[in-house]
């Protein structure tokens, strides 16, 4: 063996060389890459063959929304949001939350975001009427489709490819994030009896709803939120519509008002949304990205819940604390507003290409979910009473 030992021993400075120019090729090689991603090496704990992710680097963004600082239960998820983003990232994004007025005005969300002076905002989709009228489908559409129905048709019907579609021009990003469920149909100091009743009637009630309700013969009337009581108490409106027990108790309105009528058929199933820039979103890494679908994916489901239980409570204390009567709205009104809802929708599908093709899409879905809600749901709560009494 002695004659391997010698060759062994005389290769080793051609060995050497080999492996330092190997060495320095490699570094030359991955100097751009780890450039590119901070001057960081691979995780230890990063699976082979996925994309590389920079764990050092950090994110901090902002999200405004259109509500007061705070607000009960929507201004309070955006907050539980950003705390689920920064507990899930390990506090690798950050999100700072504004209420509407602290960063931008409320209604200047929209813009804010498109132009990437921020990066998300939180709103309801009815809000930008103006800016594409497609939009406020998505909110809701008077006697249209429940939470759950609104739920299935974004997440499994084919609506977030449309929703996407309308967003698209704006470079926005929309994602479900929560829903009123079915309002109250509002509070008045009149009795309604008949159609008739609504005729002169003025009415604080937005969006599609309100268009509804002038058609049907009554004024809307558009009220800031901080002026509803007020022009309640004073009779400068004769009625107002807000959202749900916990939030009206809030605005003081069983104090000022005699009658509260039922249901919301404006608004069966208020829908929210996240919109995020989308160059802003596709800079995140992967998983950080998959951190803002998730958080915003539990603020969908928690927003709803606690609609639900709150309203339920807060429908208590407003029957046990006031002098309020609870009423349903005569079939004779609802039906005088279902004749014009179709109106406002057939001339709002005439008017605009886009809001047609939703509308088509939204009206195709709820009637190949009716069938089937006609066996569970609607059966289900027509015998509920009599499963709930125990006869």
């Amino acid at each position: 063996m002695p004659e391997n030992q010698s060759e062994t021993t005389a290769c080793h400075p051609r060995r050497d060389f080999l492996r330092k120019a190997g060495q320095v090729a490699a570094a030359a090689t991955a100097a751009p890459l780890l450039s590119a991603c901070g001057g960081d090496s691979p995780s230890a704990n990063q699976p082979a063959g996925t994309p590389y992710i920079n764990f050092n680097r950090t994110f901090r963004w902002k999200l405004v929304t259109t509500w007061p600082p705070n607000f009960p239960i929507l201004g309070e998820g955006c907050t539980l949001f950003a705390q689920k983003v920064k507990e899930m990232s390990g506090g690798r994004l950050e999100i700072e939350v504004y209420g509407g007025g602290e960063l931008v005005p409320a209604l200047e969300a929209f813009e804010a975001v498109s132009s990437g002076g921020v990066e998300l905002g939180h709103a309801a989709p009815y809000y930008w009427a103006g800016k594409a009228p497609a939009s406020q489908i998505f909110a809701g559409v008077p006697f249209g489709m429940n939470a759950q129905l609104v739920n299935a048709w974004i997440q499994s019907g084919g609506g977030q490819a449309l929703w996407e579609e309308v967003y698209a021009p704006f470079g926005l990003v929309p994602l479900l994030s929560g829903n009123t469920g079915c309002q109250m149909g509002g509070w008045y100091n009149r009795e309604i009896n008949s159609p008739d009743d609504i005729v002169g009637l003025k009415k604080r009630i937005p969006g599609l709803g309100g268009k509804v309700f002038t058609k049907a013969g009554g004024t809307s009337v558009l009220v800031a939120g901080g002026e509803i009581y007020t022009n309640l108490e004073r009779g400068v409106i004769d009625a107002t519509e807000w959202i749900g027990p916990y939030h009206d108790y809030k605005m003081g309105f069983h104090e000022i008002a005699k009658y509260y009528y039922y249901p919301g058929w404006h608004e069966p199933g208020t829908l929210f949304e996240m919109f995020a820039n989308r160059e802003k979103m596709d800079e995140l890494p992967s998983d950080l990205q998959a951190v803002v679908r998730t958080g915003v994916a539990w603020q969908n489901a928690w927003t709803l819940a606690e609609f639900e239980y709150q309203n339920a409570v807060y429908l208590q204390k407003i029957l046990a604390e006031g002098q309020v009567q609870l009423r349903e709205f005569p079939t004779p009104v609802l039906n005088r507003f279902r004749e014009k809802t179709l109106e406002v929708l057939g001339e709002m599908a005439e008017q605009d290409a886009q809001s047609r093709k939703v509308l088509q899409a939204y009206h195709s879905f709820r009637q190949q979910m009716d069938p089937w809600s006609d066996i569970t749901e609607r059966a289900y709560y027509r015998h509920v009473g009599k499963m709930a009494s125990g006869s």
